[in-house]
Order: structure tokens, then sequence, then C-alpha cells
């Protein structure tokens, strides 16, 4: 089990280090029970995008603490903010946040940001949140603030959830009385 905390560094070479928290099983201990240990291990935050990151990491980390503290229970784009010039922000959001393996842009959508976030058919806990619960269709990507390129591969990958059957939206049955319309045409 791992969770992650950000972690401001003036010494380093990046701005922003993860921290992770793992746990270890230490043998030898007593009455022959393994007993965990916490160990520390610290990643740097950076703009490259080259490493592909698998499905399994980002189920896992969907299910982490780290997760749940980074966007506190809500959708990853809740929180997210696009920075434009003006006061009217632009009907479209930007073609792509990375160029060349390196993101490109000072404010990436909630996606790029976030290289743990894979959008694959198989993760659906992810796919979820950019479905509407009430109608069951996608979000616009000028509500969820996804750059052109990412909202495309997550058209992609809910169009291939649904056609494999890991996604299924059911409509609730409304009962009417149909009494009342009755009794005013007679």
């Amino acid at each position: 089990m791992s969770s992650s905390l950000f972690v401001r560094s003036f010494l380093q070479k990046s701005l922003w280090t993860r921290v992770h928290f793992t746990t270890v099983a230490v043998k030898g201990s007593q009455n022959g029970l393994n007993n965990e240990q916490p160990q520390l291990e610290v990643r740097e935050i950076t703009k490259d995008r080259t490493k592909q990151i698998s499905v399994d990491t980002s189920i896992r980390y969907l299910k982490s603490a780290a997760y749940q503290q980074t966007y506190e229970g809500q959708p990853v784009w809740v929180l997210y903010r696009r920075n434009h010039k003006g006061a009217i922000a632009p009907r479209k959001t930007r073609k792509t946040c990375t160029r060349g393996g390196q993101i490109s842009c000072g404010n990436p959508c909630p996606i790029c940001r976030d290289e743990y976030l894979v959008l694959h058919e198989e993760n659906v806990e992810l796919l979820k949140q950019f479905i509407c619960p009430h109608t069951g269709s996608v979000l616009s990507y000028s509500k969820t603030g996804l750059c052109q390129k990412k909202h495309q591969e997550l058209l992609v990958s809910i169009k291939r959830a649904i056609d494999s059957g890991l996604i299924t939206f059911d409509v609730s049955r409304r009962h009417y009385d149909y009494s009342e319309y009755y009794s005013d045409l007679n």
C-alpha cells in the first residue's frame, strides 16, 4: 500500500517532488509474525511524459490514499481552472498540452497534468467521471477542460468500454398515473 504527498523542494532541480510511503514486510520479528514498516521513496515531478504508465498502475492509483487526498473524492476535472487571456474564455480548449513528450504549457489539462491518469477502456472508474450521470452522455471539453487530443482519446476509450460491456447506462423507468389525463378527456 502506498500513499503520496507533494513536498516543495528548493534544493533540487525540479520544483516539486512526490513522496511515496510504502510498507515493507520485515521477517524475523516476534512470534514469527511479519511486521510492516514504512519506507520512504522520493520521485521528482517533471514535465516529461515519454514514460508510459500501465493501466494496472493507473487503476491502483485511483484506489490509493494519494488520489483521495489530491482530488478530495471529486472527479479529476472539478478542481481544474483554465488560464486564458481576457475575461471571456475561448470556446475551444487547446489542441494538446504535450509536444515532443514534454508538457508545453503552464497549465495542462487534468489528464495531462497527472501522469498516473491513463485513458483506457479498462480504467472504468476514471472514464465514469467524464460521463453525465443523468443522461449518460460524455461531458463536453469546455466543461471538463480537457485538451482536444485527450478529449478524442477519452471518446475512443469510452466507446471501446461500452462496446466491450464494461460501462453500461440504465435509465430509470418512470411510472405515470394516467388517471389524471383520462379524467380530463371525459
